[in-house]
């Protein structure tokens, strides 16, 4: 195998932050939204139609999905590389098991831009994603606080944490079947970090810092010897932001 898939990897990484960082608001814009609120967003709305619609924020969560998913993936590529060296795989297999994983976080992406929209519709986000209502962002931390005690996120983040383990259980020498494991690695992932990812309607769809912090949560939590002792504090830290925002926000 020569370095070009990792080459196209680490473009695509880099691709989708850099097109999210050109997405960011200007500091000014958000100035102005700050002081003017709703009277603001209507009348930028007025001027941009498509800047909420669903096309758009599709597009922004399947970047920012590429962006901070593909990273967690490393170990798994990288243990399918290793796993080519043997002669088992190709340049061409990496690259389809990547496509299989990202595919499962596009389908992520639709139905994360379809609530988008929809809680945007009804006044509970913000065109730029972020919570208008501490009820709902207390919610949504109290559940992503839950589910990392949950039997299906420890399942799920087993596998991930043991890539050979998992590429041993479904390796088959068959066309498409690095393709067919993108997909189940995908969709390991996806239950691993759905409720995660949907705190970014806390943090804000369009934060950077947010993006670049849950990046590195995920990361962490998906290596053995640094994930095990994370994922329960970080629930009951969590749960305890969600205490928090509830009975601030009431207050």
């Amino acid at each position: 195998m020569t370095g070009a898939h990792w080459l196209t990897f680490y473009g695509l990484v880099l691709g989708a932050w850099a097109v999210l960082y050109a997405m960011q608001l200007p500091a000014d814009l958000r100035a102005a939204a700050d002081l003017y609120g709703a009277a603001f967003w209507a009348a930028l709305c007025t001027v941009e139609p498509g800047l909420a619609g669903y096309p758009g924020v599709f597009a922004m969560w399947a970047l920012m999905s590429a962006a901070m998913m593909a990273p967690t993936a490393l170990p798994a590529l990288a243990t399918y590389e290793d796993l080519a060296e043997t002669g088992a795989g190709t340049g061409r297999g990496f690259m389809e098991l990547l496509a299989g994983y990202l595919a499962v976080w596009l389908g992520f992406s639709g139905l994360a831009a379809g609530a988008q929209v929809a809680l945007s519709g009804a006044g509970l986000v913000t065109p730029l994603g972020e919570s208008a209502s501490p009820v709902l962002s207390a919610a949504l931390l109290a559940g992503a606080g839950a589910y990392q005690f949950s039997a299906l996120k420890d399942a799920c983040l087993s596998k991930c944490r043991q890539p050979l383990t998992f590429f041993m259980e479904h390796w088959r020498g068959t066309r498409w079947n690095a393709l067919g494991m993108g997909l189940r690695l995908g969709a390991v992932c996806l239950g691993c970090c759905w409720a995660l990812m949907a705190l970014a309607f806390v943090g804000g769809t369009m934060s950077l810092a947010w993006m670049g912090l849950a990046t590195l949560v995920m990361v962490l939590e998906k290596l053995p010897e640094i994930g095990r002792p994370v994922t329960r504090p970080l629930g009951a830290v969590l749960l305890a932001a969600a205490a928090a925002v509830l009975v601030t926000g009431l207050a």
